[in-house]
């Protein structure tokens, strides 16, 4: 399955997409957050606190996408939910504070909603283009996730200990969001023969005698 799906161009567009959505969740934020936060002076118990509201709102954002995901052109969904959270953490070094405040609040709401809604999307565009082995190429696609996520992680670190703070590293991030804005909608609505993977290869009958 891996070896078919990687020939087609539809299973690259989502991968690479869905490398930079593990890299703007699970690497960066659920990484890094609390230790971004506390060196804006806010007390490490309270930034995680934050984090963990982030986690709650996962979950209505997460059921919301998919009701939306039934509804809507899947590729529109995931370039806006980038769109929306490439800005989200540009100008979350201007929401950081010793203390939280409105505008924290309202980026804890806003990227909670945001941070797992991709999931949806990304299943639904793996089962438009090949069918019953939807859920094997989605696993891969998973692993591009987890990839993206363990490289954010790192070199968020690396970054944060050579500058001295982690406000670049929201600049760099916030940006590649617009290139997976982007190659969501470079991904082409009704996929073409070439980008179908067949599910079950045919086998030629004998004719009964």
């Amino acid at each position: 399955m891996l070896r078919d799906s990687v020939h087609t161009t539809p299973f690259w567009l989502l991968a690479g997409a869905f490398a930079i959505c593990g890299a703007t969740t699970n690497g960066i934020m659920w990484t890094h957050f609390t230790p971004a936060a506390h060196d804006h002076g806010m007390a490490v118990t309270t930034a995680s606190t934050l984090l963990a509201l982030i986690g709650i709102f996962n979950v209505v954002g997460t059921v919301a996408s998919g009701w939306l995901t039934d509804r809507m052109d899947a590729r529109h969904l995931l370039a806006l939910y980038f769109t929306l959270r490439g800005i989200l953490l540009v100008l979350l070094p201007l929401m950081m504070a010793a203390t939280v405040n409105p505008a924290m609040m309202v980026f804890v709401v806003v990227f909670g909603l945001l941070d797992l809604a991709t999931v949806p999307p990304v299943i639904a565009l793996c089962r438009t283009f090949y069918g019953d082995d939807s859920a094997i190429v989605f696993g891969w696609v998973n692993a591009a996730h987890q990839i993206g996520a363990a490289l954010a992680a790192l070199l968020g670190g690396v970054a944060r200990d050579t500058f001295g703070s982690y406000d670049l590293v929201w600049l760099v991030l916030g940006a590649t969001c617009a290139g997976a804005a982007l190659v969501s909608l470079l991904i082409r609505t009704t996929p073409t023969t070439h980008d179908k993977t067949p599910a079950t290869p045919v086998r030629e009958t004998q004719p009964s005698r």
